[in-house]
């Protein structure tokens, strides 16, 4: 009879989905050995790849009506862009240049074309009214509906609604000549518009919306809508026109999310969504192409 000291040492143990690699690691689920690129963590020790991906299709992650992870947690894209906004908020204060290079000047739009979203995250560097009212509205309304929509759907109609009130704005800005101009007429042409209201005017209409849909009330909402809007009108240096074009698109986007809610088709609400930023695009250029190409194509350098 052999002793064990004349057993043959036994192989090292491979990955099964990388047999030229050595694993030192067992999945807790299936028992097999596991190298680094495929381990995953899990409660308990480890799980290879495969076993993960076998339980994610047997339990499918539980989604709200909208298509939210129930289990996504906290708001992080609404933290984020409160967080972006007061970042730059602060830039503004140290550098007022910033405000100058990226609020949105319809005169600018065609020729810088970023401006349609970076002026969604700008605010008026002479007040901290206008970023604390705007940022306290977003974190009221993003709180309750990010985890309802889930992060990605969130993200994009806030900054889909951003470019609806830019675009509104271009809309509603007149029909400039260079004549009308030099005359001192049409001036929204060269005014500049920054803050946030767009992109939350487009949340509240998304809100009501959905409540609709779900049958809340939005009752308390529409006081609160109708405040907001009448600052627009009451008071001067605040773009009506923004907060319009941003709520009209996110009654838009929110109808395409409500119609693709269902499971079968929730994956069209993207095709739908980039539908409405498409529509927003071609509304925007047949707006700058209707007007003189002296008009059109007004750059930067004519405002240093």
């Amino acid at each position: 009879m052999k002793s064990w000291a004349d057993q043959p040492p036994a192989g090292p143990s491979v990955c099964p989905r990388h047999p030229d690699r050595e694993a030192y690691v067992k999945c807790q689920r299936c028992g097999r050995p596991t190298c680094p690129e495929c381990q995953r963590p899990a409660a308990v020790g480890i799980q290879c790849v495969d076993c993960v991906n076998e339980s994610a299709r047997a339990h499918p992650t539980a989604r709200t009506i909208f298509g939210g992870r129930v289990t996504d947690g906290r708001p992080i894209v609404t933290y984020t862009i409160i967080g972006i906004c007061v970042a730059v908020y602060l830039l503004q204060r140290v550098d007022p240049s910033i405000t100058d290079r990226f609020a949105f000047l319809p005169a600018l739009g065609w020729t810088e074309p970023w401006r349609f979203i970076t002026a969604a995250f700008l605010h008026s560097p002479s007040t901290y009214f206008h970023v604390l009212i705007n940022m306290f509205a977003l974190w009221s309304l993003g709180t309750y509906l990010e985890p309802l929509l889930g992060k990605a759907r969130f993200a994009a109609l806030y900054l889909i609604s951003g470019v609806g009130g830019q675009v509104s704005v271009a809309l509603l800005a007149g029909s400039p000549s260079i004549a009308s101009l030099n005359e001192g007429l049409d001036q929204g042409w060269l005014t500049a518009v920054v803050g946030a209201s767009g992109a939350i005017f487009g949340v509240f209409g998304a809100l009501l919306v959905l409540n609709r849909h779900l049958g809340r009330s939005s009752s308390a909402l529409y006081l609160t809508l109708a405040i907001n809007a009448a600052f627009g009108f009451l008071y001067p240096g605040i773009s009506w026109q923004a907060h319009l074009g941003g709520f009209v698109t996110g009654i838009g986007c929110a109808a395409a999310i409500v119609f693709f809610r269902r499971q079968g088709v929730r994956h069209l609400v993207w095709a739908a969504l980039g539908g409405v930023l498409a529509l927003l695009v071609v509304v925007a250029l047949a707006k700058y192409l209707s007007l003189p190409e002296a008009v059109r194509l007004i750059d930067s350098s004519s405002f240093s």
